[in-house]
């Protein structure tokens, strides 16, 4: 509504007020205390405002109060004991503010309470046992909170319970081998970043209505459990940074199963320790399954071909595992493809050059394998690119120019570490939105263009280890935002161009081991020793005393022109 100011004290005054609905506005100050004579109040909703201050107590003295709603606030002190006197509250949503201090055990007598809402503050202590006494609770939302301990066995034992999440605490210990069929009503289990361990109990699939599973950034270990196909219903499965699985063949037998879960959208299972290979039948996972992570593995064998059937996958990230072979020739059907990571997976063989027919790809990194072939042959397909790592691999042949012409979108491009030859294009400099280029240690030669000084939104560039001749450009000093500059190891001559003193955001200038002559400049990055780096520059002269070291004794100090 955008209504804005604080709220007056004389609300107290307004004995039959039944509800106050001034959520999503701009509000500030306190809850006037006058709140609590509204007798009659029944519903409180004063969420997403500027509020600040303590939560009265004496909302306690509203006795109809059915709804506590304050979500979205900045108010702090603590959750009022005085709460759990409402026998008829049903909600409290309190997320999103400032509070602190333990949740109250009195809350357990709020004996129609159904929904808690309590994530987003600095609450600490344990969850209160007395929590199992609500018997009709359906919802425990307490995540990003710093509370520890065991979760109590009473509120394992809350049947009616659909919502329990509590993610981003200390909390710790092993889920209950019954906690499946103690908690059959649960549609959504949602326990990552804290210290669970131990198994993953099996019988979780009997909460048969289970959505949505996080037990991410834990320390579960074992196998996972292979009935995880008997929850027809699941959206979400998060098992990331875990100690799940061997190293070993069958590591990752849950994975057929979860071929019955057609209404999949989420599978994260990166961070363990899942070897063995990938089943045949994987392709058969849920139409809708639009994310799949599992890097950071020891998956082996070769990537079946199937993948092309998840036509609806948006981000496909597979990178450090032990594949072999290359990468499948139906991975262009996902058309729907947006982010693709399959970096470090000793990968091997010729990149696809029509996986760049995939218009949606927007992010691509197949760093640290041994894929070859021709580089510009790939890349002349990928148009819609934004960030595009090729680096580490056997790629070769020479960088067309023509390819620079269609890259609007790109902001990134690593092509470092390979066996490029011939001289970078001039037309590299189409490319204004660029912020990282690195094509360092390839076999590339001819003169730096100077058109890179057109790519205005340039951050870092990096060129060394290559065989570039001539004088660093002196366009280079349009690069108004560059932040690292590296030009080492080339065969460089001429002078260090005085404009590169007043670049303001360059913090890293490495232009050693070429054959620069002249004076060092005094300005700018070249005022600070720790920041450039000059040393095998035999013909330089000049710059600032600290320059001078044991690690620059070739650079006199005094620059004599004959």
């Amino acid at each position: 509504m955008g209504l804005s100011g604080t709220t007056s004290p004389h609300v107290g005054n307004l004995s039959f007020m039944k509800s106050i609905h001034l959520g999503e506005n701009k509000f500030h100050g306190g809850i006037p205390q006058e709140v609590g004579l509204l007798f009659r109040l029944r519903f409180l909703n004063m969420s997403n405002n500027n509020l600040k201050g303590e939560i009265p107590v004496n909302l306690s003295w509203c006795s109809e109060l059915r709804v506590v709603d304050l979500i979205s606030n900045q108010l702090e002190g603590k959750v009022p004991n005085e709460l759990g006197s409402l026998k008829k509250l049903v909600a409290i949503y309190l997320n999103e503010n400032n509070l602190t201090g333990e949740i109250p055990r009195s809350l357990g007598n709020a004996s129609s309470m159904t929904e808690l809402a309590l994530a987003y503050n600095h609450l600490n202590g344990n969850l209160p046992k007395e929590l199992g006494l609500l018997k009709s609770l359906s919802w425990i939302i307490v995540g990003v909170n710093d509370l520890v301990g065991h979760i109590p066995p009473s509120v394992f034992n809350i049947s009616t319970l659909t919502s329990f999440v509590a993610v981003e605490n200390r909390l710790q210990g092993k889920l209950p081998a019954n906690i499946g069929l103690a908690l059959p009503n649960l549609e959504e289990l949602e326990l990552g970043g804290n210290q669970f361990h131990g198994n993953i109990p099996t019988s979780i699939t009997n909460a048969s209505k289970l959505q949505f599973l996080d037990l991410s950034q834990n320390k579960f270990e074992g196998q996972v459990p292979t009935n995880l196909g008997d929850l027809p219903n699941l959206l979400g499965l998060n098992l990331a940074m875990n100690l799940l699985g061997s190293s070993s063949a069958g590591d990752l037998s849950f994975l057929p199963s979860l071929t019955n879960c057609s209404r999949l959208h989420t599978l994260d299972f990166p961070l363990n320790h899942f070897g063995g290979e990938l089943p045949k039948n994987i392709g058969n996972l849920s139409l809708q399954l639009t994310y799949l992570h599992m890097g950071y593995n020891n998956i082996s064998g070769t990537i079946p071909i199937g993948f092309g059937n998840l036509v609806n996958l948006n981000i496909l990230s597979m990178p450090q595992n032990s594949f072999t072979g290359g990468i499948p020739g139906d991975f262009p059907k996902l058309q729907k493809l947006q982010a693709l990571d399959l970096a470090e997976s000793k990968l091997s063989g010729q990149i696809l050059s029509t996986l760049c027919n995939i218009t949606s790809l927007y992010y691509v990194d197949l760093s640290k394998n041994s894929l070859e072939g021709n580089i510009t042959r790939f890349l002349e397909n990928c148009k819609n690119l934004g960030q595009l790592s090729l680096s580490w691999n056997n790629f070769n042949g020479s960088i067309s120019a023509h390819i620079f012409g269609s890259y609007f979108s790109l902001i990134s491009l690593d092509l470092s570490h390979n066996s490029l030859i011939g001289s970078l294009p001039s037309e590299v400099g189409k490319l204004e939105g660029l912020n990282e280029l690195d094509i360092s240690y390839n076999n590339l030669h001819g003169e730096i263009p100077g058109t890179l000084g057109d790519c205005s939104s340039l951050e870092e560039l990096y060129m060394q280890g290559n065989f570039f001749q001539g004088t660093i450009p002196i366009h280079l000093a349009s690069l108004k935002g560059i932040q690292k500059l590296d030009l080492s190891s080339n065969n460089l001559t001429g002078p260090i161009p005085q404009g590169l003193e007043k670049l303001m955001f360059l913090k890293y200038l490495n232009i050693s081991v070429n054959d620069l002559n002249g004076e060092v400049p005094t300005e700018g990055v070249f005022r600070n020793a720790s920041q450039i780096s000059l040393a095998g520059n035999r013909k330089l002269c000049g710059g600032i005393p600290q320059l001078r070291g044991s690690d620059f004794n070739d650079l006199v100090s005094i620059c004599y022109w004959i």
